[in-house]
C-alpha cells in the first residue's frame, strides 16, 4: 500500500495469535498517519522490540505465550512512563478492563469489536484519553457512585490478576508444573493458586475446577463473551 509521506505515529503490536495481528496491522495501516514499527508474540520480545522502535503507542493482547499481558503493561509503566497502552482481550471486559486501567493502560477493547472500533480506540488513548466500551464506562461509574463492585457479574472477575491467569492456563490444559515454569514461580505456589481458585469459585474438587476453567477458555476462544 502506497503511503503519504508526512509524520506518521508509531504503535507496536503485541499479540500471539498471527491471523488477527496480521488483520489488526491492515486495519491500522489503512490510515495515512499511523503505522505499525514492530510486532511480538511474547513479553521478552516485545520487551526487546519496544526498546529498539520506540514507538509512540503499544498495543498489547491480554493472553500471550507463557505470560500475561498485563505483567507487560506493568512493566512498561516503569521503563516507560507515559507510553500510550491499548489493550486487547477476548475475556470479559468485566473481568480486564478495570485491570487493564490498574496496571497503567489507556484503554481496553474487545477482540470482537476490535474490526469496527480499533481505529477509535487507537486516537482515543493517543489523545490521552481513556478509552472503554459505553457499557463498561456506565459500569465503572455506577460502581463509583455506590462505593460497591462491578463483579458480581461474572464469577471469574473475584480472581486477582494473578489468579485469572493461573486459571487461564489452567483452562489451556497446562500442568501445575508447567504453569511454575512459564510464570518463574515453585509448583507449591501453583498449588497455592490452585487452592485459592477453587474455593473462590465455589468447586468441590480440582476436577470440576479443571472442568469449568476449559469451558471458560473454550468460550471466549473467539471473543466471544462467555454466558
Amino acid at each position: 500500500m502506497k503511503r503519504a509521506k508526512g509524520i506518521e505515529v508509531k504503535i507496536y503490536l503485541v499479540e500471539d495469535h498471527p491471523v488477527f495481528r496480521f488483520g489488526l496491522k491492515e486495519l491500522i495501516e489503512q490510515e495515512e498517519d499511523l503505522l505499525v514499527c514492530g510486532e511480538a508474540e511474547e513479553l521478552a520480545e516485545a520487551l526487546t522490540g519496544i526498546e529498539e522502535k520506540k514507538p509512540d503507542m503499544v498495543i498489547v493482547d491480554v493472553a500471550l505465550k507463557g505470560r500475561n499481558g498485563l505483567d507487560l503493561v506493568k512493566t512498561l509503566g516503569e521503563r516507560r512512563p507515559g507510553l500510550p497502552i491499548l489493550v486487547l482481550s477476548m475475556h470479559e471486559e468485566s473481568i480486564y478492563a478495570e485491570r487493564a486501567l490498574r496496571a497503567g493502560a489507556l484503554g481496553f477493547i474487545m477482540k470482537h469489536e476490535a474490526a469496527d472500533k480499533i481505529i477509535t480506540a487507537v486516537r482515543s488513548v493517543l489523545a490521552g484519553g481513556v478509552y472503554l466500551s459505553d457499557k463498561m464506562k456506565s459500569a465503572l461509574i455506577g460502581k463509583l457512585a455506590r462505593q460497591g463492585t462491578i463483579e458480581h457479574q461474572v464469577p471469574e472477575a473475584q480472581l486477582t490478576d494473578r489468579e485469572i491467569e493461573v486459571f487461564e492456563m489452567i483452562g489451556r490444559g497446562m500442568t501445575t508444573k508447567e504453569i511454575s515454569d512459564a510464570l518463574f514461580l515453585s509448583p507449591k505456589t501453583i498449588g497455592t493458586y490452585r487452592e485459592r481458585i477453587k474455593e473462590k469459585l465455589g468447586h468441590r474438587n480440582a476436577m470440576e475446577m479443571q472442568r469449568h476453567a476449559v469451558q471458560w477458555v473454550e468460550a471466549n476462544r473467539f471473543g466471544k463473551p462467555s454466558q
